[in-house]
């Protein structure tokens, strides 16, 4: 069985590939994704989901050198939380809900809902994580990444400007 260690690096990986299925088709589906997705141009969201992408593996690099119980071990298991309950809300309710493929729901169910299940379990086994400091950190973790994405938005579309909508 992977380390906590290894299993965050996994986790880089499967954000990556999570991450290039929505940049290559996200922005085209939200432009008639309703309440599901705001429009959004394929730049903006783009630079929007390397900034995320490049903080997992940031994260990942720094649980290697901080070891147990760190600063880094809760910031990627809230991280590992968002992206856990990513699968459900909105990809597999989206998908459900309007009948058609959202983007990202394949590699969610595939390759992020096993790893971070596996992520959470060896680091409470491992001991790199505490319930009693998982059950508030990870919460805010979430809450600091969905807060975040209005503000990449914000950014990639003053980096951007006079992009296309289209992928």
């Amino acid at each position: 069985m992977p380390t906590f260690s290894t299993l965050s690096w996994l986790f880089a990986i499967g954000v990556t590939i999570h991450n290039a299925e929505e940049a290559w088709l996200l922005p085209d589906w939200s432009q008639t994704a309703g309440r599901w997705h705001h429009p959004v141009r394929a730049p903006v969201f783009r630079f929007a989901v390397s900034v995320l992408t490049l903080l997992a593996y940031a994260l990942a690099a720094a649980v290697s050198i901080a070891g147990k119980a760190s600063v880094p071990a809760y910031l990627i298991a809230g991280y590992a939380l968002a992206m856990l309950l990513n699968v459900v809300i909105p990809h597999l309710l989206a998908t459900l809900s309007l009948r058609r493929y959202a983007p990202g729901t394949l590699t969610a169910l595939l390759l992020n809902l096993p790893i971070t299940l596996v992520l959470l379990g060896r680091g409470f086994e491992e001991a790199y994580l505490q319930w009693s400091t998982f059950s508030w950190s990870a919460p805010l973790v979430v809450g600091a990444l969905i807060a975040s994405l209005p503000v990449l938005f914000r950014i990639g579309a003053r980096w951007f400007p006079n992009s296309p909508s289209g992928g």
